[in-house]
């Protein structure tokens, strides 16, 4: 077995961010097999430095990662901030680069110009492509239940962090009998299965979609729900399954979009009737107006309003693959190819357009 890794846990720029991908139960299990940690301050996670500290983690200040020997691995979740220019280490966490994503080019361009690499979550994958490691269950989950309270008339702004006893509390609240119709796209994959899960919950019993519907998908089907969540990530172009012009159709019944993927800036985006995600300030925006009002949902950190249960599933699907960071013939190696293809792919595209 080769030595073992050495991680560097950052702490996340994004305000509101409170979801860690490595738990202090999981970090003090990573410990006693001889893995060194150090966990960044981060005052807004949702898990204590001191639990950290007692599962025999090192800290450092927020930030510091930038400092941190090259021989350690930074690891994260959502997006690096812009600073540095040049990014010399192993960097873990979902980087969203290598689908033509707005931003793309220049954050490969960070890791070419100092040696460093992205090992994009996304694509830490087994040998059949399905991943290891995801938030996909509570993406889905949250996606559907802010729908629905949306729906409702119950969804209050600015989102705060909460847990699921009391959002499930929300979704099941005395109510007269429910009539919304929802359908779930991609019902069958983990944030599928997630959305299904909250609708239940809030006494919905939803139209269930996945490959098969969506290969030759009833349009006339889909704009007869009140809601549609979106579940499906796709790696490669397909036709869209709502357009504009479908908002537009004298027969839709569908006010609501929920779309958990937020694909929105690549190629691969089977919902283009949007060019901007919305936030926790605004989670909702209105995309058509009059007495047919539809209304979007895109939030691409959806399972950071669940952070601890969340962050306590990602962290035991990532566990067991972190501890063999430095083996080969691991997912790991299918990441860094997964990067590389993509480097490739931008110098070719950039040769092109010269």
């Amino acid at each position: 077995m080769s030595d073992r890794p050495r991680l560097w846990m950052r702490h996340e720029s994004r305000t509101g961010e409170r979801r860690a991908p490595l738990v202090p139960e999981d970090a003090a299990r990573l410990v006693a097999q001889g893995v060194e940690i150090t966990v960044e301050e981060a005052p807004q996670r949702a898990f204590p430095l001191a639990d950290y500290v007692a599962a025999g983690c090192r800290t450092a200040p927020s930030g510091s990662w930038t400092e941190a020997p090259r021989d350690h691995y930074v690891l994260g979740l959502k997006e690096l901030p812009d600073e540095p220019d040049h990014l010399a280490h192993r960097h873990i966490y979902f980087g969203h680069a290598y689908k033509g994503q707005t931003g793309a080019r220049e954050l490969l361009g960070r890791f070419t110009s100092a040696g460093g690499a992205l090992l994009d979550l996304e694509y830490l994958t087994d040998e059949d492509g399905r991943r290891l490691a995801a938030f996909g269950y509570w993406a889905g989950y949250v996606g559907a239940a802010l729908a629905v309270l949306h729906h409702r008339g119950l969804l209050d702004a600015p989102l705060q962090p909460l847990d699921r006893a009391a959002l499930d509390a929300r979704l099941a609240a005395p109510r007269s009998p429910a009539t919304e119709r929802a359908l779930v796209i991609g019902a069958l994959g983990r944030s599928g299965r997630g959305a299904c899960d909250a609708l239940e919950t809030a006494g919905i019993t939803p139209t269930r979609w996945d490959v098969a519907e969506t290969r030759d998908l009833d349009r006339t089907a889909l704009l007869d729900h009140d809601i549609l969540v979106n579940t499906v990530l796709t790696t490669r172009p397909v036709p869209p399954f709502l357009t504009s012009a479908d908002l537009d159709a004298p027969e839709r019944r569908l006010s609501l979009i929920a779309d958990v993927t937020c694909d929105v800036t690549s190629e691969c985006n089977v919902l283009p009737v949007y060019d901007e995600i919305t936030d926790w300030e605004h989670p909702v925006r209105r995309l058509r107006a009059g007495a047919r009002p539809a209304d979007l949902i895109a939030i691409d950190n959806l399972p950071s309003l669940l952070p601890v249960e969340s962050s306590r599933a990602f962290s035991a699907e990532l566990y067991p693959e972190l501890l063999r960071l430095n083996d080969s013939g691991t997912a790991w190696e299918r990441a860094l190819l997964a990067f590389e293809t993509a480097l490739a792919t931008d110098l070719k595209g950039s040769t092109r357009a010269r």
